[in-house]
């Protein structure tokens, strides 16, 4: 893997689990030092997250990385909304036999999936990768299924924060389902709508979740 690669993996990696905070500086000494790259490697790794619009340049040799905030988080979830829709309506529509087998074994798998404790909900958000992997190879678009994966570069930052809401991860287990059901069954007026709902229900939680963690900071300060 090129060093460049490499960082960037890092630091992407640090951004969406939280590690690096929005707000913290990303100096360029610092950050080549701490990941072990040159310098040129590492504007290079900043520059792809400046694009991915997870970092932002203060200075010329000074990066921080970008907030989330209930506006970022309602624009995010209008366009993930159109693009879902139309994404999971046309898996249902294009997607052969063998493709309908595993959206109907990804539905079954949903309908096993377990939320005990970290690894339980680890196993949940691989699933649902392995399921955004299926519904990009059935729909068989680039530009599509690449817009997808830009908003997903964002959704991992934003899904930490219903992470720890047991009754709302639950719920997305079984609206998951029934979208990869509804897809199995070649019903895309059902895929759709399923997929809106789940994203009106996720979109809600975030922001609740979001308005109670400034209300328990207002209430410490």
């Amino acid at each position: 893997m090129r060093a460049s690669d490499r960082a960037y993996r890092t630091l992407l990696d640090e951004i969406q689990n939280g590690t690096l905070a929005p707000g913290t500086v990303l100096g360029e000494v610092e950050q080549a030092t701490r990941l072990g790259v040159s310098r040129t490697p590492l504007r290079e790794a900043l520059g792809r997250l400046a694009a991915d619009g997870l970092v932002a340049q203060q200075s010329a040799r000074v990066t921080v990385v970008t907030g989330v905030d209930a506006d970022d988080i309602r624009e995010l979830f209008d366009v993930r909304r159109a693009l879902e829709e139309m994404a999971t309506r046309r898996a249902a529509e294009m997607a052969d036999a063998a493709a309908i087998r595993t959206f109907a074994e990804l539905a079954a798998a949903f309908g096993e999936a377990r939320l005990d404790g970290d690894a339980g909900r680890d196993d949940y958000y691989a699933l649902i990768a392995r399921f955004d992997a299926q519904l990009d190879a059935a729909v068989g678009n680039d530009y599509l299924t690449s817009a997808l994966r830009t908003i997903r570069t964002h959704l991992v930052r934003v899904r930490r924060l219903a992470r720890d809401n047991p009754d709302r991860l639950a719920a997305s287990v079984a609206e998951h389902r029934l979208i990869a059901a509804a897809i199995a069954a070649r019903d895309g007026e059902l895929a759709a709508h399923a997929t809106h709902i789940h994203l009106h229900n996720a979109l809600i939680s975030i922001l609740e979740s979001l308005d109670a963690a400034a209300t328990t900071h207002r209430g410490a300060a």
